[in-house]
């Protein structure tokens, strides 16, 4: 570390410490050379994901998005915010350990879907509808048949 008085490369650690939200690690340093006492930080360097929509753009992943698509779906149903706030918390950290810096959103989406299934049938319903597209009563109802059908399978 150089020293920011005289510029000296040598310095020793004298305090080390975390700061209060624990986010970086606070360094009370002692130059060799003109004995002068400063402070650095040291972060952990976070490389933002990168989400890949379906025409090829590039976003940075949005936890908000996530969170906006998810309680629309749920509106009006018998799920608590903390409830949403812990499927958002499982599905950051199935990509955090599955993807390093970019994700397709299909991805994304498949995963979302996939929760709010064994979570809500109608909040599935509602997000699957606008997930993928549906274009017509038909792919709704042939949506909600396979719910049903899931349903009597395990009964």
């Amino acid at each position: 570390m150089k020293c920011p008085y005289c510029g000296h490369n040598e310095d020793k650690v004298v305090d080390s410490r975390a700061t209060q939200d624990n986010s970086s690690i606070r360094r009370r340093r002692e130059c060799l050379n003109c004995g002068r006492r400063f402070t650095t930080y040291e972060y952990i360097e976070k490389i933002p994901l990168m989400v890949i929509k379906k025409d090829g753009r590039r976003e940075a992943y949005s936890r908000s998005k996530i969170t906006q698509g998810i309680i629309h779906a749920c509106q009006k149903r018998p799920i608590s915010i903390d409830r949403i706030e812990a499927l958002i918390d499982e599905i950051e950290k199935e990509i955090q350990k599955k993807f390093d810096r970019e994700i397709e959103s299909r991805f994304i989406g498949q995963m979302v879907m996939e929760k709010l299934a064994k979570l809500d049938d109608v909040a599935y319903v509602r997000f699957a509808s606008v997930y993928r597209s549906f274009r017509d009563v038909n792919q709704f109802m042939k949506e909600l048949r396979d719910v049903i059908n899931k349903k009597l399978t395990k009964k």
